[in-house]
């Protein structure tokens, strides 16, 4: 992501793009079609009109999205699908020709929209708009090659439209680490017990986001814990530990203006762009949708990391209590090498969201 200061410089480098209507990207390989998703529509007027816009990914198969060999740098990503899909579809990216991906994340939480839902987003590097169009500006750099694929958990297919843009040539990609995302999900959170976000990360790099689905099981405010980086040598104290949920996503005294309750609100770096509230029928506890990018402020470490969250409300005396909620969290971070330590793959059940709509409850 380059500033506005240097939009004006001539660089050397090529710009290539895959989407369905060019598949490897290739050098004057874009719309040369003559089947697909758009065919049918196109019978009139033939191959250069719109005939394969989307792909559909069936029942537990893996669609590569894209394939990229040598030295490149993704600089865009963008992908819609039903709202359906959004907790269903995993997204993967594999760097260097590793075997494990370094990104494993459900779709929606990519974008900051874990709750099947949407929400609109108007961060630096992630812009979710109406109605799932959604939008990443991560910098991707890798040396020798990438994948990137969605795998289908759900029993139905999915039909994805998406495209993938990238720069080959430029700048030595030596000096540049590989960006790594990873989900978890406490459902609910054991008693007691902080939310984990990132543990057994091993090498040089520096923490670079966080996405949380927050479901909210209990009365009362819930967002007193504490963000936690434990760092290099850190093992029983981190050294940086801040003073609340709210506080972390720059907001303030639970995000609530007063008057008018919880308050939405998208910047370039840190948001809460989404409240669900219950409806009366179907739809449950207050669920939030909250991101703190650190791209100003990148938390640094050199050998080791772990961060975690706590989540605690209020209990009566004035005393602190400890949350069993429902916390989903994508954290995303930069490392020197194409593999980190991950959490296991979710299952479709342990992705799964129970949001209601007026016909009754759906996935």
């Amino acid at each position: 992501m380059r500033p506005l200061s240097s939009v004006a410089a001539l660089r050397d480098v090529q710009t290539r793009s895959i989407s369905p209507e060019n598949p490897d990207g290739s050098v004057g390989g874009g719309a040369r079609a003559v089947h697909g998703t758009g065919a049918h529509a196109a019978r009139e007027l033939g191959p250069g009109w719109k005939v394969s816009p989307s792909v559909v990914v069936g029942p537990g198969e893996t669609y590569e999205l894209a394939r990229i060999e040598g030295a490149a740098r993704i600089t865009h990503v963008w992908v819609t699908t039903h709202t359906d899909h959004w907790r269903s579809l995993l997204l993967r990216a594999y760097w260097d020709g590793a075997a494990e991906p370094a990104v494993e994340v459900p779709l929606g939480d990519f974008f900051c929209n874990g709750w099947g839902t949407f929400a609109q987003v108007s961060s630096l590097p992630v812009v979710a708009n109406p109605h799932g169009g959604f939008n990443s500006y991560w910098p991707m750099p890798f040396r020798d090659g990438a994948r990137l694929t969605l795998e289908n958990l759900a029993p139905v297919p999915a039909t994805v439209y998406f495209q993938v843009t990238y720069e080959v040539g430029g700048e030595d990609p030596d000096g540049q680490a590989y960006l790594h995302a990873q989900w978890r999900r406490s459902n609910p959170l054991a008693d007691r017990t902080p939310h984990v976000l990132v543990e057994g990360v091993e090498g040089r790099g520096h923490y670079v986001g966080t996405y949380l689905a927050w479901g909210v099981n209990s009365n009362g405010w819930w967002g007193e814990g504490e963000v936690k980086f434990y760092l290099d040598g850190d093992v029983d104290h981190p050294t940086i530990c801040g003073t609340g949920t709210e506080d972390y996503f720059g907001g303030a005294w639970n995000f609530e203006v007063p008057g008018h309750g919880y308050t939405t609100y998208t910047t370039p770096c840190l948001g809460v762009p989404q409240v669900i509230r219950p409806d009366g029928l179907y739809v449950a506890q207050q669920r939030f949708g909250m991101y703190r990018w650190h791209v100003p402020d990148p938390v640094h470490f050199a050998s080791r990391l772990r961060v975690d969250i706590q989540a605690l409300g209020w209990r009566s005396g004035g005393r602190y209590l400890p949350l069993r909620d429902d916390i989903a969290s994508t954290a995303l971070f930069y490392l020197d090498r194409p593999v980190a330590a991950r959490p296991p793959v979710p299952s479709a059940d342990e992705l799964e969201v129970h949001l209601g709509t007026g016909g009754g409850p759906t996935r």
